[in-house]
């Protein structure tokens, strides 16, 4: 079965699916803010725990023109303002091994993009802080070999992986999910995060930028619940068509209650009865 991590006040890999959801980029103090407070209040509704996700800086943006964010800095400072304002722990993904400890010392949990992260350096950066990491799997990756990239984690004493499946590259421009990455990954010994924003992404969709289809990020989400996952990915905005970063797969804030009102039921059956779908000779259900 997968580990158990604590982020802030409750246990990833034991208990409720945890939601971890925000904007795609910092785009302001204020945004972050009111998506925060409105994502808590959904959540604490619904019982199901809370982590805020930003970006500082979009590093891997399609065009050199597209916004990136406010910056290691700043966007640091806007985090902490997130954490102490509404007490919800927050995560942010780092691209340069030296911004590691930095991240580190502000947020709860550090995450490797899906590009980088068979990037030796800046996951043991990561790893080394102590915190929390989620390595997301690239596009380009098998979920078997997911494994190197969890022991170079816990060759430097961190047992504290979570691994994240957010689509495959499938020809140009378009992802698919191999939901038999969610048990492959799980049997590694790691909690396992369904992204389920960015699997319906279409990288440089649109040219200068990526597209994606929204449509389909509700039926990928029920299909990864209905076998079994620890946490959920969700990029969220008030009016994703405007937004400065990834608009097309994020999920309309005023949506959301619907959306994760059916999210605790699936998962409540799942791990109230029916039990996780595990591989053969894993076993099944929560585990004690």
């Amino acid at each position: 079965m997968s580990a158990r991590i604590d982020i802030g006040p409750f246990r990833m890999g034991d208990g409720p699916v945890v939601i971890v959801a925000g904007p795609c980029v910092l785009e302001s103090l204020n945004l972050a803010l009111r998506v925060a407070a409105q994502v808590k209040e959904i959540c604490d509704d619904l019982g199901l725990p809370y982590v805020f996700k930003s970006s500082f800086d979009k590093a891997n943006r399609t065009s050199i023109n597209s916004f990136r964010g406010p910056g290691l800095e700043k966007g640091l400072q806007w985090l902490a303002r997130v954490k102490e304002d509404l007490g919800v722990p927050v995560l942010t993904d780092i691209h340069l091994p030296d911004q590691a400890e930095v991240a580190a010392d502000v947020v709860d949990v550090l995450q490797i993009p899906a590009f980088l992260c068979r990037q030796t350096d800046l996951v043991v950066a990561a790893a080394k802080t102590g915190k929390p990491v989620n390595i997301k799997k690239a596009q380009f990756l098998s979920p078997y070999d997911m494994a190197p990239v969890v022991e170079k984690c816990r060759a430097v004493g961190n047992d504290k992986a979570i691994l994240c499946e957010r689509g495959s590259a499938f020809g140009y421009r378009e992802l698919v999910v191999d939901m038999r990455s969610i048990p492959i990954m799980r049997s590694l010994g790691c909690p396992v995060m369904f992204d389920a924003t960015h699997s319906v992404q279409m990288p440089g969709g649109r040219g200068s930028s990526s597209g994606g289809d929204r449509r389909f990020v509700r039926p990928l989400a029920r299909a990864a619940l209905s076998i079994g996952i620890d946490s959920l990915f969700l990029e969220v905005h008030p009016d994703p068509d405007s937004a400065l970063s990834d608009g097309p797969n994020m999920i309309p804030l005023n949506e959301l209650r619907a959306f994760l009102s059916e999210v605790k039921e699936i998962d409540e059956l799942v791990k109230g009865s029916i039990g996780l779908c595990l591989l053969e000779g894993e076993s099944h259900g929560l585990s004690s």
